[in-house]
């Protein structure tokens, strides 16, 4: 994959005004990412047509809210597009008149820029795929800017979303069905071996609560020895697995199970799902 990553330095806060379309999971972390950053309330807007995420928003970061794209939309230098896939084209029908100057930063998982380009009339489009950990600053971005994008616009594209995590611009649009498959929908690849640790350790006789915090903590830490290490993961797995040994014992155990080949079927099956939505909602 032909990738570069982004600046090592965390970027300055960006300037102007950030309007967001869609206040979820999603908008919540760039939005509470931005304010720890010191990224003051009046440079946020929010359109969020349900009261009760409109409200939350407005009451834990102090940010501005609409129910409804309007005017105020014009100010924006850069609007963040983090709405559902299916409601994308709707929302971008009502905000298009008022949003055309501003860089458009989509993270809604599946829909193409071209679509974004057709439905808002500009070229200017940076489409990313983040995933959940962004919640806790830990999310992992990929990021795509169509040529109209320059250098100084993709700067301020990571300076929005370095407030989440790490960042990494991908040059092929289409690789971000395989982010997709990979890091969007890998959380919850964690999150199901986590169950199934738990649920082991508690049948071996640990308590649910004890099984779980030592699975999260193996997490935790095997992936930060893969994070801090320059050899690759077979050699570390390698390392801890003693010709004979317990850990020998429950590798042998997944290879008959076939768990590798049934795990890489499962991020194909993520893959061409990601490419279907772009078909089906990107219309």
């Amino acid at each position: 994959m032909n990738t570069s990553p982004a600046s090592p330095d965390s970027p300055a806060l960006p300037q102007g005004l950030i309007a967001f379309v869609g206040g979820g999971n999603m908008a919540s972390a760039i939005i509470g990412g931005l304010r720890a950053r010191g990224l003051p309330a009046q440079q946020l807007l929010v359109v969020e047509p349900v009261p009760a995420a409109r409200e939350r928003l407005q009451a834990q970061y102090g940010v501005a809210g609409l129910a409804a794209p309007g005017p105020a939309l014009a100010d924006a230098s850069l609007v963040v597009w983090a709405v559902k896939p299916q409601s994308f084209a709707e929302a971008a029908e009502a905000a298009a008149p008022f949003v055309a100057q501003a860089l458009q930063l989509s993270v809604a998982a599946g829909i193409r820029s071209a679509s974004v380009a057709r439905w808002l009339g500009t070229e200017r489009i940076v489409r990313t795929m983040p995933n959940t950990p962004a919640l806790v600053g830990q999310g992992m971005t990929a990021l795509f800017a169509r040529a109209a994008v320059d250098a100084a616009s993709r700067a301020q594209a990571e300076a929005v979303l370095s407030a989440t995590g790490e960042l990494m611009w991908v040059e092929d649009e289409a690789q971000l069905d395989a982010v997709t498959a990979l890091s969007g929908s890998g959380p919850a690849y964690v999150f199901y071996f986590l169950e199934a640790m738990r649920e082991a350790g508690a049948a071996m006789g640990l308590s649910h609560e004890q099984a779980y915090r030592l699975a999260v903590g193996t997490f935790a830490g095997a992936s930060a020895l893969a994070r801090a290490s320059s050899e690759p993961p077979e050699v570390l797995r390698e390392r801890v697995t003693s010709k004979g040994g317990t850990t020998h014992a429950a590798i042998s155990a997944m290879e008959e199970a076939g768990v590798k080949a049934a795990f890489e079927r499962a991020m194909h099956a993520a893959h061409v799902r990601a490419r279907e939505l772009g078909d089906a909602f990107g219309r």
